[in-house]
């Protein structure tokens, strides 16, 4: 694990410096200038951890629905999956139940049993394999990088693309590949939304509660914020979009908006559940899909996938893509 830290900390300041650069040269200009600014709703940085975690105290916890328990400290074992429902999903192999010490997290921590994730990282459920093993080696060869070079999950992901092997990646990959997207985000069209605050790499509702206007943002966050802490693979989210977003987000995708951009369907499938290599874009986080759109906008992710996607993407502003995440995050996965 300490080696992984060291490589963590060294990639990290590396990855940093990378994208500067590269937003700098993007725009041509001073520097500190980019094409999108990485915004906070989708690029949350904060190091406070859920108050559940603060304390350890031993006690064993359930989530609900599931008949099994475990302490806070094995739920924050990044080593370890806390397996609330180990009957919903095949076998999970060794690589993605339990890592590889000292170098390599185990898969589902972060990616959830069933491959439906969290908002600061991806949906993987139902993927294809060899997109799968693509994005770990895009990772690894530097072509995926974040435009917010602290965003600790892609960081997190370049120091395991280089820990990891062929094998194990392509195990991982054939896991989750084998599993059924499900619904797992409802999309809430308002004007006014609940005051948030950041949780680690999260949207968590404020304790003082209240609402703000929701501007050009979409706000993700758990249905149920004990049961995510919980790491419950059974208790989603909801992302609130503004109004309007739908119908003007459901244009771009299916007819390209009279030129700005290209129908989604023409690569993703009528369904817009994958085709091909291409992934399924339906149903999935609109928090992640914004900071993939931003990055190859900002040309930090780069490869073979994300190249045809640059053309897609240069003409859209930040209302498109807010409107586009939140209407393809509604749809069925």
């Amino acid at each position: 694990m300490r080696l992984l830290l060291r490589r963590f900390v060294t990639l990290g300041c590396a990855a940093g410096l990378s994208v500067a650069s590269t937003l700098g040269q993007n725009t041509g200009g001073g520097g500190d200038e980019m094409k999108v600014k990485p915004p906070s709703w989708a690029y949350p940085l904060g190091a406070s951890a859920p108050q559940a975690f603060r304390k350890e105290d031993g006690k064993p916890l359930q989530a609900e629905g599931s008949k099994l328990s475990y302490t806070r400290a094995e739920i924050a074992d990044l080593m370890r999956v806390a397996d609330w429902f180990p009957e919903a999903h095949p076998a999970m192999p060794g690589i993605v139940a339990k890592g590889r010490a000292p170098g390599v997290y185990a898969c589902a921590y972060c990616h959830l049993p069933n491959g439906l994730g969290r908002p600061e990282n991806a949906s993987i459920a139902g993927l294809p394999v060899e997109y799968i093993v693509q994005q770990v080696a895009d990772f690894k060869s530097g072509s995926r990088r974040s435009s917010e070079p602290r965003f600790a999950s892609v960081n997190y992901m370049v120091a395991l693309s280089h820990e990891v092997t062929a094998d194990e990646v392509r195990v991982a990959a054939g896991y989750f590949s084998s599993l059924k997207a499900t619904p797992w985000i409802r999309v809430v069209e308002a004007d006014e939304v609940p005051k948030t605050r950041i949780a680690g790499m999260m949207l968590v509702l404020a304790e003082s509660g209240g609402t703000e206007a929701i501007g050009q943002r979409v706000i993700e966050v758990p249905e149920d914020p004990e049961q995510t802490e919980l790491r419950n693979a059974r208790s989603g989210f909801v992302a609130y979009v503004p109004k309007g977003s739908l119908e003007r987000g459901g244009a771009l995708v299916k007819t390209g908006g009279d030129g700005m951009t290209l129908a989604c369907g023409m690569c993703h499938g009528a369904t817009l559940q994958g085709m091909g290599k291409a992934p399924s874009i339906a149903g999935r986080s609109p928090s992640q899909m914004a900071r993939q759109m931003i990055d190859i906008k900002n040309g930090v992710r780069n490869g073979a996938g994300a190249a045809l996607m640059k053309s897609v993407v240069a003409q859209l502003t930040m209302d498109d893509i807010v409107a586009i995440t939140g209407y393809l995050a509604s749809l069925k996965p």
